[in-house]
């Protein structure tokens, strides 16, 4: 592999390398003093950390499609690797890629199915303004821009510099076959108490890994029925998801 090749995967700044490094190093030789079944995870989790200092390439950057390699600033990240709250989900839609992407990628039809997003106002083809609730009653707000786009493929945003929660996260779309869309969300965010504040919120029901399920759960109803069953046995957003995403 070339040297030009090399530097193209790199996706973590300077500093961040070596400080990969080093707590890697130190996670990986306490692992080993323990000589157990959670000694040997540590130090499989110390290794990993030096594989990305040493490499400069991470593997969460990658999936986020954001990166640290050429702004050490980091002005492409919100919330640094290793801090905040990190979720994953994904599901499988029975639409084809074209449709799922078209959807989404209208922010304004996003409260339909995300229950805890109260609206997204569209500012310009890379800008928007979004309104969430928050635990307890209250609301959270922030800007948004779109930091990576492929068109049917893949959606990279963060929150602008300023806003009241920090995030960063990516929408894949993948196709399925004949079983649809898979689409995966990865979410990198900061709370306003950290990470203390995020255990609160969970305890006040409020986990965002299972309201990511969630959320995908409804889409996945939306865009293959129409609408969104409730627990009630009813059910909502009823406009078609074809007219929405026009």
């Amino acid at each position: 592999m070339t040297e030009h090749a090399l530097s193209s995967e790199k996706n973590v700044g300077e500093p961040e390398r070596w400080v990969s490094v080093v707590a890697g190093t130190a996670l990986a030789a306490y692992g080993l003093k323990m000589r157990s079944i959670p000694g040997l995870v540590l130090g499989a989790v110390g290794g990993a950390l030096i594989h990305r200092g040493a490499s400069g390439h991470c593997l969460v950057y990658e999936s986020m499609g954001v990166t640290t390699a050429d702004d050490e600033s980091a002005s492409n990240v919100s919330v640094r690797y290793g801090k905040g709250v990190r979720v994953e989900k994904s599901v499988t839609i029975n639409a084809p890629r074209e449709q799922v992407y078209a959807f989404w990628r209208n922010f304004e039809n996003l409260p339909r199915f995300m229950h805890n997003l109260e609206s997204v106002t569209v500012h310009d083809s890379t800008h928007s303004h979004w309104v969430a609730k928050g635990p307890a009653g209250t609301t959270v707000d922030w800007e948004a821009e779109i930091i990576n786009e492929i068109p049917h493929e893949l959606i990279g945003w963060r929150s602008i510099d300023g806003s009241r929660i920090d995030n960063a996260g990516s929408v894949n779309f993948k196709s399925a076959g004949d079983r649809g869309t898979e689409v995966k969300v990865v979410l990198r965010y900061d709370p306003p108490a950290g990470v203390f504040g995020a255990a609160v919120s969970r305890l006040l029901g409020e986990d965002p890994a299972v309201n990511v399920r969630e959320d995908l759960r409804r889409l996945k109803m939306l865009l293959e029925t129409g609408e969104i069953a409730t627990t009630e046995g009813q059910s909502s957003g009823r406009k078609s998801s074809t007219e929405s995403s026009k």
